[in-house]
């Protein structure tokens, strides 16, 4: 699987976009950064969309991305939990804000699909197998568990706070990819919002060891721009107590497990 980080940051500036990767250019996770981070072609190539939970800065391209497909005749999924989609459809694509993309009607069919996701229920999605596994956030909201055979697989939290534990009974992978939005300085802050910080990163770690022997490689993403060097250097203090690799994810970096 190559992975390409489209956004890693919790901000939108010039240099900085919102949540989103994209799998072998077809698979996406999250929408915060699908229009902001890819050429139209490689929008196009897209065929369906991971959403974790209803927050818009991992919602916000849903519908610029549909436009996009609408003017190229063409079509793309999205798979969410049912309140995430309650939402999307009744704020961000109700046919007010902006184009609604999710009805078909008599001259072409939806350009959006949406798809309801159970927790813990493996799915088949564009030859990928996808496992939502919910996590401990603000709102409801669902991890995604990805795997292309061969021992590759990855599990992507979106945004959560401490307490993956159940998550870990549950799933394995190759590599976590999970937000720490800020630096330890507000680690209270996090424990009530439902985010992490590289000391509640290394909890949870931890606490992946205990129950399956080993820690995966960790990518963090939804960084605070301006706390950012704060965080390198913690996330480099646990990288070291623990002897594994923690990476800060950028914008269009890329790797391949």
């Amino acid at each position: 699987m190559k992975i390409r980080f489209l956004g890693a940051h919790n901000t939108e500036t010039r240099d900085t976009r919102l949540s989103g990767l994209l799998v072998d250019g077809v698979l996406a996770l999250d929408a915060g950064s699908l229009t902001s981070g890819l050429t139209l072609s490689e929008q196009l190539g897209i065929k369906a969309v991971l959403v974790t939970h209803q927050h818009y800065d991992h919602v916000k391209d849903l519908p610029l991305l549909g436009m996009n497909h609408f003017l190229n005749h063409s079509s793309f999924s999205v798979y969410c939990l049912a309140e995430t989609g309650d939402v999307i459809c009744k704020y961000l694509m109700d046919g007010n804000l902006y184009s609604e993309f999710l009805k078909k009607d008599e001259k072409r069919n939806a350009v959006i699909k949406l798809n309801t996701v159970d927790p813990y229920l493996q799915m088949q999605i564009e030859g990928y197998s996808v496992t939502p596994v919910p996590v401990s956030h603000g709102v409801p909201s669902a991890g995604y568990l990805v795997s292309a055979g061969e021992g590759k697989s990855l599990f992507y939290t979106g945004d959560t706070g401490p307490g993956l534990s159940a998550c870990f009974e549950q799933i394995s992978s190759n590599l976590l990819i999970i937000e720490v939005t800020s630096s330890d300085k507000y680690l209270d802050f996090c424990k009530e919002k439902g985010h992490m910080c590289p000391a509640l990163l290394k909890e949870e770690l931890l606490r992946h060891r205990d129950m399956r022997g080993y820690i995966p490689d960790v990518v963090t993403v939804h960084m605070n721009k301006m706390l950012e060097d704060k965080m390198r250097m913690e996330l480099q203090a646990v990288s070291e107590e623990l002897g594994i690799s923690i990476e800060m994810a950028f914008e269009g970096k890329e790797l391949e497990i």
